[in-house]
């Protein structure tokens, strides 16, 4: 198979879908790969290293997607690219369609076979696509409330984790999965006073078995985030439901109570936001201010740390495209079930239930099209 790796064009998002290394692997299962040209530099791997590994560097993305049978992206593609994408052809990136009617039908209308990293699923429900890059942004949420607590971004002027004899900040982590234990680990490293909230009792009960004293399990509900918001000198929002859109669970009247110079940081701004008052933004312009409460909504927070997030990814994605390069779309996905969950589009039918039903659009089971 002839595998395409993509430049990244959304704002400041320097990640790249496959290190080097992870070409030499696909090269020694015998695919051809294709790089276009400078897309690795942001992450730190010259052209040149991808030359050295077995690929042919290529001009342009329109020169990708023309010859290659797979094409690999970290980001959704961009409506720039839609026209581009080949009927047959397998785009394997993060797609997030839940929120995006936009893409959803331009990916109906090409006919491809798209294949989602976040929707990929183990039988346990953990998502071995996401956690990586969960894990990224889960740390870099804590920093990003850090910096944009300072005076000069807008913020309190509180620092996180206090000094001697002052009292830290407190903050309140809403999600105890992969980017909310990490946001909360890190806050707690910093020194914060930290409440994280779930509706999983066994989740809160394994949270009050690894997470140090300053940090506070919670069962959540309307009431209890409500109550928190008020004394949050920051929030991180971490609520994830696969595939679909994230619930607003932080209303524009809690927003109304919180301090003014607080934080907050929507990591499931992908997915829609979990705060009422959420947009997506960039690194170039991250945050914006509503009811005095500072918005960071970045949508792609691992692509300030390229290097890390690109080796984080391909470590994750690597077995799985492999797999697909192997058998072809069909096989992978009658052979392993967690490619099989990945499918969102398949040659112009939504595949994934939870993507239909936001759009109200007609659902086609993948089992009928392997």
């Amino acid at each position: 198979m002839i595998v395409g790796i993509l430049k990244e064009i959304k704002v400041l998002e320097n990640r790249v879908c496959m290190t080097p290394a992870g070409v030499v692997a696909m090269r020694q299962h015998g695919h051809d790969v294709r790089v276009e040209k400078d897309a690795g530099l942001g992450a730190g791997f010259p052209d040149e290293d991808y030359v050295t590994a077995g690929a042919v560097i290529f001009e342009t993305p329109a020169q990708i997607y023309a010859e290659c049978d797979m094409v690999m992206h970290v980001k959704e593609p961009q409506p720039c690219e839609y026209d581009m994408i080949r009927e047959d052809q397998i785009l394997f990136t993060y797609l997030h369609l839940a929120a995006d009617e936009q893409q959803t039908r331009a990916l109906i209308k090409s006919n491809s076979i798209d294949i989602a990293y976040e929707t990929i699923e183990r039988d346990n429900g953990s998502l071995p696509l996401l956690v990586p890059m969960s894990e990224v942004a889960g740390r870099m949420a804590a920093q990003e409330a850090a910096k944009y607590l300072e005076m000069p971004q807008g913020g309190l002027g509180i620092l996180l984790g206090g000094v001697t004899g002052v009292e830290p900040a407190t903050v309140v982590v809403i999600g105890g999965g992969v980017v909310g234990i990490n946001a909360a680990k890190m806050a707690c490293g910093l020194g914060a006073k930290v409440y994280i909230l779930d509706t999983n009792l066994e989740r809160l009960s394994y949270l009050d078995d690894v997470m140090p004293a300053n940090c506070f399990p919670i069962m959540s509900n309307a009431g209890i985030l409500a109550e928190l918001v008020t004394k949050a000198d920051a929030v991180i929002g971490a609520v994830l439901v696969a595939g679909t859109k994230a619930p607003k669970l932080l209303t524009r009247g809690m927003l109304k109570t919180m301090k003014k110079g607080s934080v907050i940081v929507d990591v499931a701004i992908d997915q829609g936001g979990c705060f009422e008052t959420s947009k997506a933004t960039t690194h170039a312009d991250p945050t914006f201010e509503v009811e005095g409460v500072v918005h960071y909504c970045v949508a792609n927070m691992p692509g300030a740390v390229a290097r890390t997030s690109t080796t984080a990814l391909t470590n994750a994605t690597l077995p799985y495209a492999i797999e697909i390069a192997n058998k072809g779309w069909k096989r992978a996905m009658q052979e392993n079930k967690e490619i099989k969950r990945g499918a969102n589009v398949i040659k112009g039918k939504i595949t994934y239930k939870s993507v239909a039903a936001a759009f109200d659009m007609p659902y086609t089971p993948i089992e009928q099209l392997i």
